[in-house]
């Protein structure tokens, strides 16, 4: 099974994200880099940049919902979009957050909102505000969306520069804690037409439902001491390896990535079991047990071996992008 059978084209939705940073990027640039293209948009303030990123759960919330389970996906918000701006070298300074729905329970959307509050106060950020929209019949009953809208700060000396990126380069993975918050309509269409929510799976060593509630991990405490050490971060999201780490190469480098080199987490595993899902779509789509990509000089290394990194491969002299071996 392909995530295009799931309802979601990758293909399709590249193309239109392409256009829009386009259009986008005619309305400012910073020198000769646009503002668009990494993980969060660039302004600058003085000697800083702020970086600022906007994201949403997707349907992950369908699992929250079925599960009666709403003070975890707040955290999920708050925790992507901390890493998304964390790729430039930013830090937090405060979060905003959108709940829309036709028809929920007030006790639901309490719930939700003490999960955004935990996690930023967690990541050192402050919750400033946000929006609730009763949107009449527009969701189904009990069903709701939830954005999230992070402004972050990083000093212009200490911008995580991609250009810097050379041939020779190391790339570490750090552990994901699960699905974090991609893949979720292919993820859903294989794992529960087979098994439900409170399904117990011995290779899981938990339900179904609790694997996909998994809370997104946050980087930023175990990053955060060691950013002037980085060349590269990416956010294994949306698009997985492919396109994620493609996005930071410089011209002239593309990565070379040795799947052999860490273990899948078992919900990947299964997932890829049960749905015949082909190699190359599970690593597009899922991070496979990697949420963030660091790239470094090979001398650096000492400094990221007390958070248990993967190597999992290399930067080249290449133009083929990203590569899986």
């Amino acid at each position: 099974m392909l995530y295009k059978q799931a309802g979601v084209d990758i293909d399709s939705l590249n193309v239109a994200r392409k256009r829009m940073a386009k259009q986008i990027a005619k309305t400012f640039q910073r020198g000769k880099k646009s503002a668009t293209g990494l993980f969060g948009g660039i302004y600058p303030f003085g000697n800083d940049y702020l970086i600022s990123s906007v994201d949403s759960v997707g349907t992950k919330i369908l699992i929250a919902c079925g599960m009666g389970i709403h003070n975890t996906v707040g955290m999920d918000l708050v925790n992507h979009c901390v890493n998304d701006i964390l790729t430039t070298g930013a830090i937090p300074l405060f979060f905003l957050d959108y709940i829309g729905f036709s028809e929920l329970d007030k006790k639901i959307l309490v719930k939700i909102v003490e999960g955004v509050a935990t996690a930023c106060k967690k990541e050192k950020m402050i919750l400033v505000g946000g929006e609730t929209a009763q949107l009449a019949k527009f969701y189904p009953k009990g069903i709701y969306d939830l954005a999230g809208f992070i402004v972050g700060r990083v000093h212009k000396k200490d911008f995580v520069d991609t250009t810097k990126i050379r041939p020779g380069d190391l790339i570490l993975g750090l552990r994901s804690s699960g699905l974090h918050t991609n893949g979720y309509s292919l993820a859903r269409k294989i794992l529960l037409r087979k098994y439900g929510f409170q399904s117990y799976i011995p290779r899981l060593r938990c339900t179904i439902g609790e694997e996909l509630l998994k809370v997104h991990r946050s980087y930023r405490k175990d990053l955060e001491p060691r950013l002037r050490y980085v060349k590269g971060l990416a956010h294994i999201t949306g698009g997985g390896f492919y396109d994620n780490i493609r996005r930071i190469l410089p011209k002239g480098t593309s990565a070379v990535i040795q799947k052999k080199s860490w273990k899948p987490l078992p919900v990947f595993t299964l997932i890829q079991e049960l749905g015949d899902v082909p190699d190359e779509e599970m690593y597009r789509v899922f991070n496979m047990g990697i949420g963030v990509v660091i790239i470094i000089h090979k001398n650096n290394i000492r400094y990221f071996k007390p958070l248990r990194p993967k190597i999992i491969g290399e930067i080249v002299k290449e133009n083929f992008g990203v590569r899986l071996e």
